[in-house]
C-alpha cells in the first residue's frame, strides 16, 4: 500500500465527526485507505447486488446489523442510507463510527447536504501525487503518461493495458445506469473530444458541433464526467479589475494518464512530441496543487484569469487571505515572456505575489519567484 498524504487528516476527522466520507475516482485507493485505517469495522460493498437490494428494501434492519460501525463502500448506489445514518448518529454521536466511500460526487454531496450537514467529515481522494509516488525523475513525461492510479503501479501494468479497461468499466458500470445516455459509443467519443481540449476555455458550441449533439447534451454530459471524477472545470477568477474578463471555465482531467490514453498515446516518448505536451504538463501541475490542498482537507481555491485583451494567468491561488498568480511552463529554459502576464496581473492586484512553475532552477526574475515543480510545497506554505 502507498503512503497516502491524507492519512493523518482521516484520523483527525475520525475524532471529530461520527461519519467520514471519502469520495474520488474509481480505483483511486478509497477502499484500501478505509480498510487500512478502520480494519476493526466490517466492510460492506454496495456494488454487490444482493447486499444492495437488502439495503434498499429494508434500510433500518440492514443498518441495525452494523450498529457499532462499518465501512459502506460505493454508497452512491443506495444514497438513502445516509438519511437513516443521520438518525442513528443523532441518537448516539459516537465519533468515527461510520465510513462511507463513493465515486459519484454529486449524488453523495446532494444527499449529505440534505441530511448530514455538520455530522460528516468530507474528504476527496484523487490518484497518487508525485510525492506519494516518490517520483524523482526530471522526465515529467513519465508521470504524465502513466498517471497516478495505484493499481497501475501495484500490478506493474502498462498504461495501454490499464486505461482502456478502466474506461470500458466506467462506461459499463456508471454511465450505462444514467438515463438519457443510451449511445455509449457517442459518449466515449465525447470524452475523447474533451481530452483534446485540455487546458482550454470550454467552447460549448464547438463540442456540440464536433460530437453531433445539442448544447443541452454537452452540459449534461460534462456534469456526468465531473460527477464521476473523470474531468473537472477550473473556474475563472472573478475579481473585477475594471477589465472585461473571460467567464467560461477551463477543462482539465483528474488523471493525465487517462487523458493520454484518450488521446491515443501508446508510448511515453510520444508525450514529448505531442501538440498537447504543454497542456498535459499544465494539467499535471494543476493536479499536483489540487491534490496537495485536498490531502490536507482544504478547499482548493484554484482559479484561472484571462481578460478579453489576451492577458492570461494559468492559476490564481487564493489561500490564507493572499493571492498567488502562477504561470505554468513546460520549458526548462527561462524566457522573458514567462513572467509577462504574471507581472501584468500583479500590477492590477499589487497585493498579489507572482510565481512561475517550470522544470528549471529556483530563482527570482522581474519580481517573480521561479520554482521548480518539485518545490510546490514552498508555494503551498507561503
Amino acid at each position: 500500500m502507498f503512503n497516502r498524504s491524507v492519512w493523518s487528516i482521516v484520523e483527525r476527522f475520525a475524532k471529530i465527526y461520527p461519519i467520514i466520507s471519502i469520495t474520488g475516482p474509481r480505483q483511486s485507493g478509497k477502499t484500501t485507505l478505509a480498510q487500512a485505517l478502520f480494519s476493526h469495522f466490517p466492510y460492506i460493498n454496495l456494488e454487490n447486488l444482493d447486499i444492495r437490494l437488502q439495503a434498499q428494501n429494508d434500510p433500518r434492519a440492514f443498518l441495525a446489523r452494523y450498529h457499532d460501525g462499518a465501512i459502506f463502500d460505493e454508497v452512491q448506489h443506495v444514497p438513502e442510507l445516509l438519511s437513516y445514518l443521520q438518525q442513528i448518529v443523532d441518537e448516539s454521536p459516537q465519533k468515527g463510527r461510520y465510513v462511507v466511500t463513493g465515486s459519484q460526487n454529486f449524488v453523495i454531496s446532494e444527499q449529505i447536504s440534505q441530511s448530514l450537514s455538520g455530522r460528516i467529515g468530507m474528504l476527496t481522494l484523487l490518484p497518487l501525487s508525485m510525492n506519494e509516488l516518490n517520483f524523482e525523475s526530471t522526465k515529467f513525461e513519465s508521470v504524465i503518461f502513466r498517471g497516478g492510479y495505484p493499481g497501475l503501479y501495484q500490478r506493474n501494468m502498462n498504461p495501454t493495458e490499464f486505461f482502456p479497461s478502466y474506461i470500458q468499466t466506467y462506461l459499463e458500470r456508471d454511465v450505462r445506469q444514467i438515463k438519457n445516455i443510451e449511445d455509449l459509443g457517442l459518449f466515449q467519443t465525447f470524452i475523447k473530444l474533451c481530452a483534446g481540449r485540455i487546458g482550454q476555455v470550454i467552447n460549448y458550441s464547438s463540442l456540440a458541433q464536433d460530437c453531433g449533439i445539442s448544447h443541452t447534451t454537452v452540459y449534461k454530459w460534462l456534469t456526468v464526467l465531473q460527477a464521476s471524477y473523470i474531468l473537472f472545470l477550473l473556474q475563472p477568477f472573478h475579481k473585477n479589475f475594471s477589465k472585461r474578463l473571460v467567464k467560461k471555465p477551463k477543462l482539465y482531467f483528474y488523471d493525465t494518464g487517462l487523458a493520454c490514453s484518450l488521446l491515443g498515446l501508446e508510448q511515453e516518448s510520444q508525450v514529448e512530441t505531442h501538440y498537447l505536451k504543454g497542456s498535459l504538463y499544465e494539467n499535471l501541475v494543476v493536479l499536483e496543487l489540487l491534490k496537495a490542498r485536498l490531502n490536507k482537507g482544504l478547499l482548493p481555491n484554484l482559479y484561472f484569469w484571462r481578460d478579453l485583451a489576451g492577458h492570461e494567468v494559468d492559476l490564481i491561488a487564493e489561500w490564507g487571505g493572499s493571492i498567488k498568480a502562477i504561470e505554468i511552463k513546460a520549458g526548462a529554459t527561462l524566457q522573458p515572456n514567462f513572467v509577462k502576464n504574471v507581472n501584468y496581473f500583479c500590477s492590477l492586484s499589487p497585493e498579489s505575489k507572482g510565481y512561475v512553475l517550470y522544470p528549471g532552477q529556483e530563482g527570482f526574475y522581474a519580481n517573480t519567484t521561479l520554482l521548480p515543480i518539485r518545490s510546490l510545497q514552498r508555494l503551498l506554505d507561503e
